[in-house]
């Protein structure tokens, strides 16, 4: 396997779902999700309840799933189903808990094997489930179970029924006819919900992240104007309250959080003085702009102070004037108005997808001691004379060793979030950097940096194979540890490492991009001589014993760094101003329409097709039934209009979705039809009338003669008889 076979990524995923259920119908809203993320994707189902087989199948759909992401759909109760539909509590116990634990076995074999991301879902049981509390206490069981088994296994995300309904609450989401009749256990809201959370976390896994939430004060973290009302004056109302919860979880996430507001710095610090009743401290912020400066100018300051590209900011704030100030001299910043209301703002960040972390790790949470530390460093750089002096102060410890199992998920996180020291930007995802560890021909390194004022942690990544050279496909360093000879360093080991082997070569492969100049600086700057042009970039072919030898020259730098341009303004072309506002005006609307189930459904349901693809003339309809049968095979078969004389298979339907035809009948018409009319009766909505009225008629016939056998005791033999006969007369 090539290096190259391995950075190729492709531009149409596939969505391979499997489930222990009939999952087809959330199809219809996931591709309107797709479409309207700009997400080129396709939408495969596994046959039907083959979970394992799925995990297990090396020649399975989910295991022949390369580049895309893996779903699988789960609810538990279907597992006493399939082992013969056993309600005894005790007596399925066991056989759940033996489940579960091969399930979780299950899934991690398969992201061994592949580098395809998971997404598990548990879904929620049936109410008669949620009703016994002994078997609700053991599907509880089970999901804890399994949170456990998972929470550490690359590549594998687990998503609870309760996080879905936290989400998206859904008040009727069992369908028990659907259920009956083909194993479609959920009503159209519920798979709507379902196909929004998977949507959700689709875009988590392929959307660059953030990394900096900058915010405003007055009216933003807190209600009311701290120069005006003072400190003891602005309201921190549980509304606010919840603001502050939802940054502090971003924070405990690892996203750091800057201050940026026009105000008096005294009167904000006031503030974070004197009220302890605010969740938020002084301390939560990293870095912060309290000035009557530009907005846009304040986060180009907090950039270059914490050595970050200015596209990885997020700006909140009230005032539609700063916003439209930053968006047009910031475009790379995504920006969003918060409302004055703090219960809807409230809503807005909840609803907020681009602030959705699938997985915290613990170098995340960290993240903030490691800017802390950072400006401790700063400021005792100011404090010497010399930057050979700062250096030296330092006692910086550099190990570079290849990489373990447990640092795999930072490592992933590494190729996605660094963008400006990178040689090749290849962003990988956590089953793909295991996958290159299992690799017998590639090898991974990792650096760990530590210096006196802390543990930067792991902070840089190199991929390479040794073959007639060493081919480095990584060679990547976080900007937190550049100017201090760490790239350096990481280039001589890899000359220590061709030197032992006896391999006369170290190739570096400079694949540029937008961003990545300072990586480009460095090489030129230890091997301009031993460069030459290739299409994309250039290839440096440093001699192993020259690369071995490089050393930091201090002589060459002055008192501040310049490897490093992160902090730098970014340089985008027009469109891609363009691209920075559709996707901050995307996300605000989705957050601000689209945030409970039954928007959702309006809006997909207004993406119909008004085109209808049947052959006969279209019939409106022309009775109360007809209308509510048509409005039913609208929704499902997902057209603007039907018509009575419409055939039901010609528009498009499907046998799973006359299914859903007949669960639709009984629940909101207590009819409750065999499946044999789809094959026995005209498959038009005028046909079906006539078989839900015959139904009708035929069970209130019965109601009759029933009413009339439960009444024969007490009649006198006169009735009787006079009964028969005027029935008898009635036949003749």
């Amino acid at each position: 396997m090539s290096i190259d076979e391995l950075s190729t990524t492709r531009t149409e995923r596939t969505i391979a779902i499997t489930s222990t259920f009939t999952a087809e119908p959330l199809e219809r809203a996931l591709s309107f999700w797709l479409e309207e993320l700009e997400i080129p994707a396709r939408i495969v189902f596994a046959p039907y309840n083959q979970v394992f087989q799925e995990l297990l199948d090396p020649s399975s759909l989910l295991a022949t799933n390369r580049g895309g992401i893996n779903i699988v759909l789960i609810r538990f109760e279907d597992w006493q189903r399939s082992a013969g539909g056993a309600h005894d509590a005790e007596l399925s116990l066991p056989l759940l808990r033996k489940n579960a634990r091969e399930f979780a076995h299950a899934i991690t074999a398969s992201a061994e094997r592949t580098a395809t991301p998971q997404l598990v879902f548990i879904c929620p049981s049936s109410p008669a489930i949620v009703a016994e509390p002994e078997r609700k206490t053991i599907f509880e069981q089970m999901a804890d179970l399994l949170k456990e088994e998972l929470k550490q296994t690359p590549g594998v995300y687990l998503i609870s029924s309760s996080e879905l309904f936290g989400s998206y609450p859904v008040t009727e989401y069992y369908d028990p006819h659907g259920d009956r009749l083909a194993h479609v256990p959920f009503t159209p809201l519920f798979f709507t919900a379902l196909a929004t959370m998977i949507a959700r976390k689709i875009y988590s896994l392929t959307s660059k992240p953030y990394k900096v939430i900058v915010l405003d004060c007055d009216q933003t973290l807190w209600g009311g104007v701290c120069g005006e009302d003072g400190a003891l004056g602005v309201q921190i109302t549980p509304p606010w309250k919840k603001i502050q919860e939802f940054l502090l979880q971003q924070y405990d996430a690892g996203m750091l959080l800057c201050l940026c507001s026009k105000n008096n710095e005294e009167d904000v610090a006031e503030v974070f003085t004197c009220r302890p009743d605010m969740p938020l401290t002084f301390d939560h912020f990293v870095a912060r702009r309290i000035n009557w400066k530009p907005k846009s100018e304040n986060i180009r300051a907090l950039a270059r102070e914490l050595n970050l590209g200015s596209d990885s900011f997020i700006f909140l704030d009230d005032d539609p004037v700063e916003c439209a100030e930053v968006q047009s001299n910031c475009p790379e910043v995504l920006t969003f108005q918060v409302a004055r209301d703090p219960g809807q703002t409230v809503r807005l960040l909840s609803n907020l997808w681009i602030l959705d972390h699938l997985k915290v790790t613990g170098d995340g949470q960290r993240r903030n001691l490691t800017y802390r530390q950072s400006a401790e460093r700063e400021r005792f750089r100011k404090s010497v004379f010399s930057f050979d002096e700062f250096l030296a102060g330092l006692n910086l410890k550099i190990e570079i060793s290849p990489m373990a199992t447990h640092q795999v998920v930072r490592f992933a996180e590494l190729t996605q979030r660094t963008n400006q020291f990178n040689v090749a930007t290849h962003p990988r995802s956590e089953g793909e950097i295991r996958r290159l560890c299992q690799s017998e021909y590639l090898e991974c390194l990792s650096v760990n940096v530590k210096d006196r004022f802390g543990d930067y942690g792991l902070v840089g990544a190199v991929v390479f194979k040794a073959a007639e050279s060493i081919l480095v496909d990584t060679f990547l360093l976080s900007c937190r540890a550049l100017g201090k000879g760490v790239e350096h360093r990481m280039l001589s080991r890899l000359g220590e490492i061709a030197d032992e082997r006896g391999l006369n070569e170290v190739v570096v492969h400079y694949h540029q991009t937008k961003k990545n100049g300072s990586a480009l600086e460095f090489l030129d700057g230890v091997g301009s001589d031993f460069k030459q042009a290739v299409q994309g970039g250039f290839l440096f072919r440093f001699p192993a014993r020259y690369a071995a030898a490089i050393k930091y020259r201090l002589e060459r730098l002055d008192a501040t760094p310049t490897t490093s341009a992160e902090g730098a303004a970014v340089s985008l072309m027009p469109s891609e101003f363009d691209e920075a506002r559709e996707k901050a005006s995307l996300l605000a609307s989705i957050a601000a329409e689209m945030h409970d189930v039954e928007s959702i459904q309006r809006a997909i349901l207004q993406t119909r097709p008004t085109v209808r693809r049947g052959l006969v003339p279209f019939v409106s309809p022309r009775t109360p039934l007809e209308n509510r049968l048509a409005q039913v095979w609208s929704e499902l078969l997902g057209l603007e209009r039907v018509g009575v004389q419409d055939n039901f298979f010609d528009l498009g339907g499907h046998s799973l979705l006359a299914m859903q035809v007949l669960a639709r009948v009984r629940k909101d018409l207590s009819v409750d039809l065999s499946p044999r009319v789809f094959f026995t009766t005209e498959l038009t909505i005028a046909g079906l009338c006539r078989e839900i009225v015959a139904q009708q008629v035929q069970a209130e016939s019965s109601n009759e003669v029933e009413t009339v056998l439960q009444n024969l005791d007490a009649l006198s033999d006169d009735q009787v008889k006079a009964l028969l006969a005027e029935a008898e007369e009635s036949c003749d």
